[in-house]
């Protein structure tokens, strides 16, 4: 079992910052793959950005230069900090990992989720 924990939303006026954070934890071997995704009332869950193992980052054309995920492999954490906030940021956060358990299998956990909202 993989679990994951994320903490760092709450409410915040636009053009503010916020620095959410995700922990990892459990039969863990590697994690391939540390993200983050959100989802707004009424619309689909989205990828806001990624980070793979060796560092390579994808991010939603909607936060590029605003947000920036980093990671800690030393405490299977990633962390996106968001910048210049907007009120259409506002949303529902979630972590995923995927990870190599002590299985030999792959596994892909979310968060419970954690809110972010940006007044105008």
């Amino acid at each position: 079992q993989v679990q994951v924990v994320e903490s760092g939303g709450g409410l915040v006026q636009a053009g503010g910052s916020l620095r959410l954070s995700c922990a990892a934890s459990g039969s863990i071997v590697v994690i391939n793959v540390m993200g983050w995704y959100r989802q707004a009332p009424g619309k689909q869950r989205e990828l806001v950005a990624r980070i793979i193992r060796g560092d390579s980052t994808n991010y939603a054309d909607s936060v590029k230069g605003r947000f920036t995920i980093s990671r800690d492999n030393a405490k299977n954490t990633v962390y996106l900090q968001m910048d210049s906030l907007k009120p259409e940021d506002t949303a529902v956060y979630y972590c995923n990992v995927v990870v190599r358990t002590t299985l030999g299998g792959t596994l892909a956990s979310w968060g419970q989720g954690t809110q972010v909202t940006v007044s105008s």
